[in-house]
């Protein structure tokens, strides 16, 4: 399991790269005359978890080792430092091993008043949720589904079948708010209908665009390799699209392929509540160390306020409001999915906007 978790590190870093996705193909209209300042932006988000002043959080990555331990350290002291929440990587290692607790205790340790959130796998029984929650003194705990990783992991798991009773019963045992998440595969219509129904308090539609666990897990197996499942799954964007019928149903996150504030402000304005980082903040903690993660955050939140400005929006729910024009594959799911593609074109003027 340690030697696992330090070659997802080593294989993250030789195949990270920023390339185009999904996002490419959302486009605000530009407006020449904003009518506000800068002084007028309020990015403050409002969530069944609390009242978070920066829609953005770094999500799930790592723990189980002491390499990993260390990058946990990073990211924990740039999330105290920038006042943002942090989810852990997945617990499994540490509730198989006590002597890996530290590897992901460390977050909390320094961290001490921050939002963190525990992580565990759908898999795991409710006593498991407890102590991973009781591990980190979790604000929150994220459940993650990532059964397509499972299936090219040599190691994995071949047995979903007690995944969404396993949900269930964590939701209504543990004591902090559920958060479920993909791994960056994506969500569907159908998922959604089951996650609402088993009462989550949000859902990170996770999709794929950024860190790949595919590519990842071929590179380690030796023969046998799925790289005809590199495309597999929804993109973050096509997500939040199959999301609209169900934005006042449930809450929704949005994560996977985030490359900069930009991004983070089409997720908001296609429903999420909030947008995790994985992959871009862990690259940066890898290459620059704390402090270089503490200046990107903090430019990120700068930017996220003069785009807000630029578009001339005071807060979120104006932004929620702004006319999207989609093109290329979201543009052709959404119309084959009966999703009105024209109508977040023009939903400004039914705003009043």
């Amino acid at each position: 399991m340690e030697s696992r978790k330090d070659q997802h590190v080593r294989l993250f870093q030789e195949t990270y790269q920023q390339h185009t996705n999904d996002f490419d193909s959302v486009k605000f209209i530009h407006d020449s005359l904003p009518e506000m300042s800068l002084k007028q932006v309020d990015h403050t988000t409002e969530l069944p978890i609390g009242s978070w002043p920066v829609p953005f959080f770094i999500n799930g990555m790592t723990g189980g080792s002491e390499k990993t331990k260390r990058i946990n350290e990073c990211l924990s002291q740039a999330a105290a430092a920038t006042g943002i929440a942090v989810a852990s990587g997945s617990q499994k290692a540490a509730l198989r091993d006590s002597e890996l607790l530290d590897t992901f205790q460390v977050l909390r340790r320094v961290n001490a008043n921050g939002f963190i959130f525990a992580n565990v796998g759908a898999e795991l029984a409710v006593e498991q949720a407890k102590r991973a929650i009781d591990m980190l003194e979790a604000n929150a705990l994220q459940v993650h589904l990532n059964a397509p990783q499972e299936i090219v992991m040599p190691e994995g798991d071949r047995d979903f079948s007690s995944w969404l009773k396993n949900l269930e019963r964590i939701v209504r045992s543990v004591d902090v708010p559920v958060v479920v998440k993909e791994v960056g595969f994506g969500m569907s219509r159908a998922t959604f209908q089951k996650l609402i129904a088993a009462g989550v308090a949000a859902i990170d539609v996770a999709g794929n665009g950024g860190v790949n666990f595919i590519t990842i897990e071929n590179r380690r197996r030796e023969r046998a390799r799925f790289d005809y499942l590199q495309d597999w799954g929804q993109s973050t964007v096509i997500s939040l699209l199959e999301a609209q019928p169900y934005i006042g149903q449930g809450t929704f996150f949005a994560s996977g392929g985030v490359r900069h504030p930009l991004d983070v402000l089409k997720a908001l304005a296609l429903g999420a509540r909030a947008v995790g980082i994985s992959g871009t903040f862990l690259h940066t903690a890898l290459e620059e160390g704390t402090d270089g993660l503490i200046a990107q955050i903090e430019e990120w939140k700068e930017q996220l306020s003069q785009i807000m400005l630029l578009l001339g929006c005071p807060n979120l729910q104006a932004l929620r409001g702004k006319d999207l024009i989609l093109n290329g594959a979201p543009l052709e799911w959404a119309r084959l999915r009966g999703l009105r593609p024209e109508e977040l074109a023009v939903r400004s003027s039914k705003l009043g906007r």
